[in-house]
């Protein structure tokens, strides 16, 4: 039994050691557009009247809503974007408030951010999302496979499922109105805006925008324009005069998902090293578990 032991963790160590060679493994490089089109939402604008849900409800062809896009009512509970309502806007209240001062409600717009590098699009093995040059982060049905990595991967728990459609489900998302820009026009959420709460750009244009607000009225703005550096940078930013942490913005790194997931993906498997010495070490553990049995066998059969 010892020298069986010893037998195995001899090719374990071995196995251990093959993994473990030098590769020429690449480091990660970012695929994100130069500069995109982008949306600067200013939350200090936002008036809560949800204009941008029944456009993108109409450009979309979505279902009707379950409440009327004039019944403010829905406010009452915090809603996410589902299969039928790609964008929506919700209302917060900030908890602490300086002395003398009224609290203010903070509507706020929620989406895809179409993230400079989208972590949905890294983890789709079949390329049925993908990062589009004009900014847009793009699902191709005919490419999916159901696999529903993309929601896992999001960091913004934004695309949703339809777990209701049996023979035929399909991954549901804010498009950021895709056709529309070939067209030259506006996202339809942007168009319908009524008091400029969201801006359409370049992005490098709308975060020079955003800078000089922040610069110009400082007590007006938090000094932070949320997706400038967030998971890499994303194609939505947002101003707000109230912390962002107060209303549900997640806190997340400032280096894009892939960066991290596709260096540990590319080391794993650069050629083959890694399955190879899991099938290596696999036959190591069957092949003493064999001799193992074999020698027990000869024991019991020689015992009086």
């Amino acid at each position: 039994m010892s020298t069986s032991r010893r037998r195995f963790l001899q090719l374990a160590t071995t196995v251990a050691g093959a993994s473990t060679l030098p590769t020429s493994v690449h480091a990660w490089e970012s695929r994100a557009p130069d500069n995109p089109f982008a949306c600067l939402v200013d939350l200090t604008r936002c008036i809560g009247c949800r204009k941008c849900e029944e456009a993108c409800n109409r450009v979309n062809h979505l279902p009707g809503p379950t409440q009327s896009f004039d019944d403010l009512r829905v406010f009452e509970a915090e809603r996410r974007p589902n299969t039928t309502a790609y964008t929506v806007v919700n209302r917060y209240t900030a908890s602490a408030l300086s002395a003398g001062r009224r609290p203010q409600a903070t509507y706020v717009k929620i989406q895809c951010m179409h993230c400079q590098d989208p972590a949905c699009a890294s983890a789709c093995p079949t390329g049925a999302m993908s990062k589009q040059a004009n900014g847009a982060v793009t699902y191709d049905v005919d490419r999916c496979i159901g696999c529903r990595y993309c929601l896992i991967a999001c960091p913004f728990q934004i695309p949703a499922y339809e777990y209701e459609r049996a023979l035929a489900p399909r991954v549901r998302k804010c498009t950021f109105c895709f056709e529309r820009l070939d067209e030259g026009k506006l996202p339809a959420c942007a168009a319908a805006c009524p008091t400029d709460a969201i801006v359409f750009g370049r992005r490098r244009a709308l975060l020079a925008e955003a800078r000089r607000r922040i610069r110009e009225r400082p007590a007006r703005y938090v000094n932070h324009v949320y997706g400038e550096h967030e998971v890499g940078g994303t194609c939505w930013l947002y101003l707000s005069g109230a912390p962002f942490p107060q209303l549900a913005f997640p806190d997340l790194p400032l280096q894009a998902t892939p960066g991290t997931t596709e260096s540990i993906q590319h080391a794993l498997f650069h050629n083959l090293w890694s399955p190879a010495a899991l099938f290596a070490l696999l036959a190591a553990v069957m092949a003493v578990t064999r001799r193992t049995g074999d020698e027990r066998s000869d024991t019991e059969g020689s015992a009086p």
